[in-house]
Parts: C-alpha cells; sequence; structure tokens
C-alpha cells in the first residue's frame, strides 16, 4: 500500500523512500554550507578586493575571484551562487512544511544546473586560469553533493506523474506556510544585504 505522505491522493500509487526526511534533512544541511561559503566569498569581493592596490600583482585564489570569468556583468557570481543555495534552502523547507512531491521535481533541474554551472567553473579554474579558489572548490563540491542527494530520493522514491502533481499546484498552495518560508528567505536575503551594506557605512578616521 502506498504512504501518501503529502494531502492530495493521486491517482496512481506512489512512495517516498523511507529515507526521504533524512535526505532531505542532509540536503538542507549542504545547501546552508554552500550559502554560507557563497555569502562569505561575496563579502571578500565587497571588503577585500576593493582594498587592493591598483597595479598589485597577485596570485592563487585571489587571481581567480579577481578574474574576468568572476562576475555576471557587476555581479560576483559568489553572490549569484549564494542566491542559488538560497533558492535550494527555501524549497527544502517547502517540502518540509508540506512533503509534496512536486517540489523533489522542481529540485531536479536547479540542482543539475548547479552541477553543470560547477563544472565549468572549475574547468577555467584548473585549465583557464591556472589557480584555484578553496572557497569556489568547496561550492562546487556542495553543488555536486545536492545533486547527489536529490537523485537519490527521486531514484529510491516512487513518483506520481508531473502531470498529475501540476495539477494539484492548488493543492500545494494550500499546505504551505508562506510565513515560514518567507521568514527564511527575508533572513538569508538580510544577511547578503547587510554584508554588502558594511561597505557604504561611514568609517572613522
Amino acid at each position: 500500500m502506498a504512504t501518501h505522505q503529502a494531502s492530495k491522493a493521486f491517482d496512481t500509487d506512489w512512495n517516498y523512500s523511507p529515507r526521504a526526511s533524512t535526505l532531505v534533512g542532509a540536503f538542507t544541511a549542504v545547501a546552508v554550507f554552500g550559502w554560507l561559503v557563497s555569502t562569505f566569498l561575496s563579502g571578500i569581493h565587497f571588503w577585500a578586493i576593493p582594498q587592493i592596490p591598483a597595479g598589485a600583482e597577485i596570485s592563487g585564489s585571489l587571481e581567480v575571484i579577481t578574474s574576468q570569468w568572476a562576475y555576471v556583468g557587476p555581479i560576483p557570481l559568489a553572490t549569484l551562487g549564494a542566491f542559488y543555495y538560497l533558492t535550494t534552502i527555501l524549497l527544502a523547507a517547502w517540502w518540509l512544511d508540506t512533503r509534496h512531491p512536486l517540489i523533489i521535481k522542481i529540485l531536479t533541474p536547479i540542482t543539475a544546473s548547479g552541477v553543470l554551472a560547477s563544472a565549468y567553473f572549475v574547468y577555467l579554474q584548473l585549465g583557464v586560469i591556472g589557480a584555484i579558489c578553496p572557497f569556489c572548490m568547496m561550492s562546487a563540491a556542495a553543488s555536486v553533493v545536492l545533486f547527489g542527494l536529490e537523485l537519490t530520493l527521486l531514484r529510491s522514491s516512487e513518483m506520481p506523474e508531473l502531470s498529475e502533481m501540476t495539477g494539484d499546484i492548488s493543492g500545494l498552495i494550500g499546505q504551505t506556510s508562506f510565513a515560514r518560508l518567507a521568514l527564511i528567505g527575508a533572513m538569508g536575503l538580510m544577511t547578503m544585504v547587510a554584508f554588502y551594506g558594511a561597505t557604504l557605512a561611514p568609517v572613522p578616521t
């Protein structure tokens, strides 16, 4: 007998892995780690890099995070990474709140894109720039682990058809505690904004 762990009784039988909660808990912990690493690296972009004298010789990890590939326009890749990890944290929290299988399906392309982006950035470090940023490599490792945990949950569970799950979006919304998700998102965003805002504060001389 299928164990329907969301309020919607889909037409097909489905069942989560017995380790579902453990896997999502581990997923959340890794996502938080990735977010912390990316936020810290964003702080280096905001605080440390502007203090480097013009024309100074740089090497090692600084060579990576000051390269032309470390930014999308004016935005550091690390900051985009922090938004990526915050998104995965929110989705994991959403699943823990509702246990709806559609969220697992939503996570799959997101974590897959994280692995592809990380693979490209690792290639740039090793094959183009010729230097390694340890924090960038930790972030890359976190993205791979997230994808692995997501695939493990997906493959060890029996999921309804996607068409059935998208037909239950109203049911998913009805189960969701938006105030809780908003609080988590606001805390993550405020931390990132504070890292940047500190650079704008007047410093006594």
